[in-house]
């Protein structure tokens, strides 16, 4: 099914449950995995997933149209993440660049990281990087996502993304050595 269907029949009472199962089935997969690279743990991940379809669901028709389909979803997927983050690191009275490395801690004993230790040793140099380099860095680097859909999911320029990338990578290269 295209986009431009797809959205008609999200929007229209009578098709719309059909379609947020074929949204649903159609983007699950990016969604989680964009979530998780934020996130870190599969658990959460999954519990974000849930409240972004939620949030999708029930804001469909206030979608405007102004960007594609999946770029309104990565922004309400990101958000969910941050906010997420946001309020476990407040749960747990730590700042969010603690919890990030708490995270990447547990990366180790979670079950379904199937990652060896360089792939550790990479998440731990982005849990370093601060959230926009982080999530720059995971959309180009992981999503190979195109700047252009980044603007509209980060709301900011092109050119900021492109600083942030840059500098993220040079970060993570310095990590590393």
């Amino acid at each position: 099914m295209q986009e431009d269907i797809l959205i008609k029949e999200l929007k229209s009472v009578a098709t719309q449950e059909h379609a947020f199962g074929e949204l649903v089935n159609r983007y699950k997969e990016r969604l989680y995995w964009h979530i998780r690279r934020i996130v870190l743990n599969h658990d959460d991940t999954d519990d974000v997933l849930q409240n972004t379809f939620i949030k999708i669901y029930k804001n469909i028709q206030g979608f405007k149209e102004d960007s594609a389909l999946y770029t309104w979803m990565y922004r309400i997927a990101t958000n969910e993440a941050l906010t997420f983050l946001k309020k476990r690191a407040n749960e747990l009275k730590t700042s969010g660049e603690a919890l990030q490395m708490s995270l990447v801690e547990n990366l180790r004993a979670d079950p379904y990281f199937d990652g060896d230790e360089i792939q550790l040793k990479l998440q731990e140099a982005i849990a370093e990087l601060p959230e926009k380099q982080r999530l720059v860095f995971n959309m180009k680097y992981f999503e190979e996502m195109k700047y252009e859909d980044m603007a509209v999911v980060l709301d900011t320029s092109v050119g900021a993304l492109k600083a942030s990338y840059h500098h993220a990578v040079k970060k993570i290269e310095a990590f590393l050595k």
